[in-house]
């Protein structure tokens, strides 16, 4: 599940950890954006991605419990001048969710360029981190959550907020499919159900799952004590969510709401926030504008305030976060790739 912490596991393995998932309309088509190796982590970062990984973006059409195309990235060692070569595969039905399978080769190209086809186009580079939260603010939530207690607002004040990323840098694959591209070649309205993971070779010949990430904020609100990342949730697929791991999401929402008062039923509304949050994806109706918001939750597009709305959510109370799209304005683009080079 995502998340930007500095903890040492991130530090050595960075590359392998998701940061954010993104998926909105662009200028052509359908966008999705994985970041991963936030450089919070600091002089520990490894520079690009990882050679010996796959980064897939896994897509449920209509409500389906099960992928039904899978976009797999796929990366070379780093040549002289720390560029990689990457290749973009695209695999469907059955074989979106095989890892033995190969799928078809769409794209090849080097990081920090652009590479396309009539309807597809990829970049994958460094980037300045478009996420904003201010950390402060994360930890009154999180001593909320620990003891199920009533949320202490007078350890942070919005009017003194920071965006606690200013100036940090995360590895970016931007896959945008036109709305031409056959093997997404489905009616404007179409919902569509998004995630992404990453996945190491193993010395067996196989593929070991490491990190996924549909939602944001679920690893820091639920799991933040969780430094190795051992949760399950890392490995499991998301149709197993809800009965797997409904319970734990669905009483330490119903604890926290009971300390603060702010709903008539506990129980129910926690069990409320764990079907909304599990599966954990990220739900899109293609050809709509994107906005993970507090009335709507349609994609996420990289302007939105997800702390702030996570924060609502799980506390069922209002949340400012003090801070607004405009701190992480020169790390967006309107134009492709969307994200700025670092």
């Amino acid at each position: 599940m995502s998340h930007h912490l500095d903890t040492p596991l991130a530090a050595q393995s960075g590359q392998l950890y998701t940061d954010d998932l993104f998926v909105f309309k662009g200028e052509r088509g359908t966008v999705f954006v994985m970041d991963v190796n936030s450089s919070v982590t600091k002089a520990d970062i490894k520079r690009g991605f990882h050679h010996e990984a796959r980064y897939e973006f896994k897509i449920h059409f209509s409500g389906g419990e099960l992928e039904e195309l899978t976009y797999r990235v796929a990366f070379g060692e780093p040549d002289g001048s720390g560029k990689q070569w990457l290749t973009l595969h695209a695999l469907t039905g059955a074989e979106a969710r095989d890892d033995g399978a190969t799928g078809r080769l769409l794209l090849e190209g080097m990081t920090g360029e652009v590479t396309s086809s009539d309807n597809l186009r990829i970049w994958a580079g460094r980037i300045s981190d478009p996420f904003y939260i201010d950390l402060d603010q994360l930890a009154t939530v999180n001593a909320a959550f620990k003891d199920g207690a009533k949320l202490d607002r007078s350890k942070w004040r919005p009017e003194n907020a920071k965006n606690s990323f200013a100036g940090t840098t995360v590895e970016s694959i931007v896959l945008e499919v036109s709305r031409d591209e056959p093997l997404l070649l489905l009616p404007d309205g179409t919902e569509i159900g998004v995630w992404c993971t990453t996945k190491l070779a193993t010395d067996a010949g196989g593929w070991r799952p490491i990190n996924r990430a549909g939602h944001p904020m679920m690893w820091p609100i639920f799991w933040p004590t969780d430094t190795d990342f051992t949760n399950p949730a890392n490995a499991r697929h998301p149709s197993k969510d809800l009965s797997e791991n409904g319970e734990e999401i669905a009483s330490a929402v119903a604890r926290v709401v009971a300390a603060n008062g702010t709903a008539p039923d506990p129980q129910a509304y926690g069990w409320s926030v764990a079907r909304q949050v599990y599966p954990d994806l990220l739900t899109y109706q293609l050809g709509t504008q994107a906005n993970y918001g507090f009335a709507v939750r349609n994609g996420r597009t990289m302007a939105d305030n997800a702390p702030e709305v996570m924060f609502s959510l799980v506390l069922n109370t209002g949340m400012t976060s003090g801070l607004t799209p405009d701190v992480t304005k020169n790390a967006r683009s309107d134009t492709f790739p969307y994200v700025v080079p670092a």
